[in-house]
């Protein structure tokens, strides 16, 4: 599926990260990717994130999941709403919703979530810190928009929700199937579904905050650093005061810690590695039985593709003017020549066929990735 008569270009410029835009139907034919019913079976596991939000007048209340099949035939008398989180994981038809809005970097990307609503139902207004392109899958969904968020925003008193307080929509439109409307970063929005059997792709991008990055890269430094290396004044000078941290001690400190983190290279192959890391790493993808290289050539002379997991993210970063770092779920892969060139078309293709002459190295990195779970074969067998 592809956007049509769409600007790729003049989104970005003009509305990505800056202001909302609602694009009516841009399919050629419009599917609904997967059925109400698909979408309660995968609630009812036990490794994918569920939740049921259920509206008491104006009492909000959250369930999380795995649910029982019988939590789906049981009639309620208050609006609620299903969502399932990274479904695209799950089902390729989902996945490949993403296809279209891969003008935007995959490392950006973080998931597909699929709400399905009864009458009324919506999980209230709130914002988000990230950008969201919000797809109308089956029925129709009114979508308010509102002011511009931030931490100061008061929120309704609830333990593990966060609703606005005084949500005043602005600018409101109706959804049908197949309609698109793109909410930046920390708009006020709220969704409410007109009629039951309403179904909506929420395609989320990740966006790290500075403390998330700082905290979790000096826990990547800390253990590498040794105890040896400490605070030297080797030119110490008399002070008048005793009690005074001198301008220049401070320097020195700071530069310590700077040194270290200011460290470009090391920081850029930390990064790629934490934002592939997967998402639910309780899952394991790996093959039964691990494969080797001859395998790996058989499946190559044979003409079958290969595919990435959907559930695994790729990312590169060009490390010199000959080589290459590959990131596929948390690992680092160090690629050069015709390895290189291939892990840059398994980044940019979610399908790929490749020739049985590649190089030995490029045969490794298959029978690497293959053996993560992160590659497999399009094969019916």
């Amino acid at each position: 599926m592809q956007l049509q008569a769409f600007d790729a270009a003049a989104f970005l410029r003009d509305h990505w990260q800056q202001k909302p835009l609602l694009i009516r139907s841009p399919w050629d034919c419009w599917s609904n990717p997967v059925e109400p019913d698909a979408l309660a079976g995968l609630a009812c596991e036990e490794l994918v994130q569920s939740r049921i939000i259920t509206r008491h007048r104006q009492k909000w209340e959250l369930e999380h999941g795995p649910f029982p099949e019988e939590r789906f035939t049981k009639q309620s008398r208050h609006p609620w709403t299903l969502l399932v989180q990274s479904v695209d994981y799950h089902l390729a038809g989902v996945a490949a919703l993403l296809d279209p809005f891969r003008f935007v970097p995959n490392w950006r990307v973080d998931d597909i979530m699929v709400s399905y609503a009864v009458d009324g139902g919506g999980v209230g207004p709130h914002f988000d810190h990230y950008d969201v392109f919000l797809v109308q899958g089956l029925g129709r969904r009114r979508w308010e928009l509102g002011a511009l968020c931030d931490d100061s925003t008061e929120l309704m008193p609830h333990d593990h929700l966060r609703l606005l307080a005084d949500f005043r929509p602005t600018e409101a439109w109706i959804l049908e199937p197949g309609d698109i409307l793109y909410v930046p970063p920390r708009v006020a929005h709220r969704g409410i579904a007109i009629g039951d059997g309403c179904m909506t792709y929420s395609i989320g991008f990740r966006a790290p905050s500075r403390a998330e990055l700082i905290e979790s890269w000096a826990d990547d430094i800390v253990p590498d650093l040794s105890d040896s290396e400490r605070y030297e004044d080797p030119h110490l000078a008399r002070q008048d005061n005793p009690g005074e941290i001198s301008a220049e001690a401070i320097a020195r400190l700071h530069g310590m810690i700077a040194e270290t983190l200011l460290d470009q290279r090391r920081f850029a192959r930390w990064f790629g590695q934490y934002n592939t890391s997967p998402k639910n790493p309780e899952i394991d993808w790996r093959p039964d039985q691990p494969v080797q290289v001859d395998d790996i050539r058989q499946w190559l002379a044979a003409g079958t593709p290969l595919v990435r997991n959907p559930a695994s993210r790729f990312s590169f970063i060009r490390d010199t003017a000959s080589s290459i770092l590959l990131f596929a779920d948390g690992q680092c892969f160090s690629c050069i020549d015709d390895a290189a060139d291939f892990a840059q078309s398994i980044c940019a293709e979610a399908r790929l066929a490749v020739a049985p002459d590649r190089s030995p190295a490029t045969l490794e990195l298959i029978v690497a990735l293959f053996n993560e779970g992160s590659l497999a074969f399009d094969s019916p067998d």
